[in-house]
C-alpha cells in the first residue's frame, strides 16, 4: 500500500486534543485496509517522527435522520499513534494562522 494513501486525514476533537497534550497521542483517519505497520511507517516517513505504538479501531457510522428518510454515515478506521518523548507533529500544534 502506498504511504500517501494510508493516512486520509487528522482526527481532531477536544478529547483527542487532551490525549495529545498529556500522552503524545495523535489520531488519524486511515484507510480501512491499512494495518498497524502501514500506519506506523506512514507516520514516521511523512512527519519525520519516531512511533512507539499504534492502536486502531473501526468506528461505526451514526444513523441520521433527515425529514422522513433515514441515512447512515460511512464507517471509518481510526488510528491512535503514540510518539516518542520529545517528538511532535506540527499539523496538530495550534498556531496563529
Amino acid at each position: 500500500m502506498n504511504l500517501s494513501d494510508v493516512i486520509k486525514g487528522p482526527l481532531i476533537t477536544e478529547k483527542l486534543d487532551k490525549a495529545r497534550e498529556k500522552f503524545r497521542q495523535y489520531s488519524f483517519i486511515v484507510d480501512r485496509k491499512a494495518t498497524k505497520h502501514d500506519v506506523s511507517r506512514a507516520v514516521e516517513t511523512l512527519f519525520k517522527v519516531t512511533v512507539e505504538g499504534v492502536r486502531t479501531n473501526i468506528v461505526r457510522g451514526k444513523i441520521k435522520r433527515v425529514g422522513k428518510s433515514m441515512g447512515k454515515r460511512p464507517n471509518f478506521k481510526k488510528a491512535v499513534v503514540t510518539l516518542k518523548e520529545g517528538d511532535s507533529i506540527e499539523l496538530f500544534e495550534g498556531g496563529a494562522a
